[in-house]
């Protein structure tokens, strides 16, 4: 049974994540307000000691989150809004589960492109442009961004799973 601290935690996270995720599906955006709330909340109960976290890993965890986040965005996998929301995630969760939290997002972002490559009809396609990709930053964008390509979708949802799945373990 989670502690009043973990279900206020769990509770924040899908609440901010979940509805960015939302919105990104719905939009393809992640509005600044969302991260901005969300982040704010996670240093507020970190203050108040609701978190169970304290303020310093708070900060902390955002900090790492928008390191983690960070260099997907340079390479042009990730958007400006993922890198906000993921970091605000790291405020409400702290330092140590931010990384936990990075993971998941990563693995559940794998799955997700993998069914969103086989719902468009392409994920040999897929697979060798990426496999090709390896290694070569300076391609690796314009591939990724190509509208020819196909290859965008929105991430929040990768990030949400994530990270409620972070807050729940």
């Amino acid at each position: 049974m989670p502690s009043a601290a973990d279900a206020l935690v769990i509770g924040v996270i899908a609440a901010g994540v979940g509805g960015a995720a939302a919105i990104d599906v719905a939009s393809r955006r992640i509005p600044n307000a969302m991260a901005a709330l969300t982040g704010g909340a996670g240093v507020l109960m970190a203050a108040t000691g609701a978190s169970g976290i304290t303020v310093w890993s708070s900060l902390l965890g955002f900090v790492i989150g928008l390191a983690l986040m960070l260099p997907g965005h340079l390479f042009g996998a990730t958007g400006a809004g993922d890198v906000k929301l993921f970091a605000a995630a790291g405020a409400v969760l702290g330092a140590a589960r931010t990384v936990e939290a990075f993971v998941f997002v990563a693995i559940a972002g794998g799955v997700l492109a993998l069914a969103i490559a086989c719902a468009r009809g392409r994920l040999a396609r897929t697979v060798t442009q990426t496999a090709r990709l390896i290694g070569r930053q300076k391609d690796a964008r314009a591939a990724i961004e190509s509208p020819a390509e196909n290859n965008r979708f929105p991430y929040g949802p990768a990030i949400a799973a994530g990270c409620v799945l972070a807050a729940w373990v």
